[in-house]
């Protein structure tokens, strides 16, 4: 008998009861429900990765979809810039804007470089804390926090919507440029108007701590391993990082560019994040073409989650190409 599909299924039936089992009847079986409930929450997040005998971790804060419009970018018509977030796949008229600071375990040191919104701007932020948790690091063990700019999502997570203080047992290591700026009166007097509530924040964030912090200069080995970079622009003192152990390195730009769909592909336009445009437009141009000609994986504090990959040099502009994930460091 010639072997069918039909003779198959029978002969397997007719064996069933030679071996003592008995057929199932699926003729009146219905669908399992589903038990589970749907969540609507991700998993508390955090990447880790080796950098020589360091260990990096990037945590997540969260993330604001910052409302804009037509002032948004000052050298661009708004119609490029929706263009733009368009060919992203991005709203018209919103940016999601990631936080991701970056902690650094150097084996003698735990520093923590930037500190998230603290959940003070937007409710889909302010998960630093409990990502730290998650990742096994207590924040009483931080002992250096490192601030790249004075911004609010930046600085507001060393403290807590209630003004504890989240890091108590760090130094806290500022841009002197930065300090000296954002902690005089004439300076705020003489700021733009959108960016005189900053000033206000920086004295709310700081108010009792001057004992803990450090301002250090650039082009120096701030931490053993980590130097601070000038990159002024973002803010009058912003700065970058290097971070080397060994025979490796990476660049944390921190503010260099903010979202790199936008401003890593258009290098030219200036968001009205940077305070100053033009030599925000330069910084940026001066540490994009370093880290693509020396090939230095980055890390960007904006970028799509973990934030770390390398930038490329195209004929427009850069782009950013994320280092595959992996499960292992």
């Amino acid at each position: 008998m010639p072997l069918t599909r039909r003779t198959l299924l029978t002969s397997s039936a007719a064996t069933l009861p030679a071996l003592g089992l008995q057929a199932l009847d699926l003729s009146s079986a219905t669908p399992a429900s589903a038990a589970l409930p749907l969540s609507g929450k991700q998993a508390a997040e955090f990447y880790r990765f080796a950098l020589g005998n360091f260990e990096i971790t990037a945590v997540y804060d969260g993330f604001w979809n910052r409302p804009i419009n037509d002032k948004f970018v000052r050298n661009a018509p708004y119609t490029e810039v929706q263009k733009a977030l368009a060919n992203s796949f991005m709203p018209p008229d919103a940016l999601a804007m990631p936080f991701t600071p970056l902690l650094v375990n150097t084996g003698r040191n735990v520093v923590l470089i930037d500190t998230g919104s603290g959940g003070q701007l937007a409710s889909t932020a302010g998960a630093l804390v409990a990502n730290l948790v998650s990742a096994g690091v207590d924040a009483a063990s931080i002992d250096t926090v490192v601030i790249s700019n004075f911004h609010p999502d930046h600085i507001d997570g060393l403290r807590t919507k209630d003004d504890a203080l989240v890091f108590p047992n760090a130094e806290i290591l500022v841009p002197r440029v930065e300090w000296t700026y954002w902690m005089d009166d004439a300076e705020r007097t003489a700021a733009a108007e959108m960016y005189r509530p900053y000033f206000l924040n920086v004295r709310r964030v700081f108010r009792g701590l001057a004992e803990s912090v450090r301002p250090f200069e650039t082009e120096t080995e701030i931490i053993p391993g980590i130097t601070a970079i000038a990159a002024s622009g973002h803010t009058p003192g912003h700065c970058v990082f290097t971070i080397a152990s060994g025979h490796q390195s990476i660049m944390a730009l921190c503010d260099t560019t903010n979202h790199p769909w936008l401003f890593a592909r258009h290098p030219e336009w200036q968001p009205i994040l940077d305070m100053d445009g033009a030599l925000a437009v330069k910084t940026r141009k001066r540490l994009l073409d370093r880290v693509a000609a020396d090939r230095m994986p980055i890390t960007g504090y904006h970028f799509p989650f973990p934030g770390y990959g390398h930038i490329i040099k195209t004929a427009t502009g850069y782009d950013f190409v994320p280092v595959m994930w992996q499960t292992t460091l």
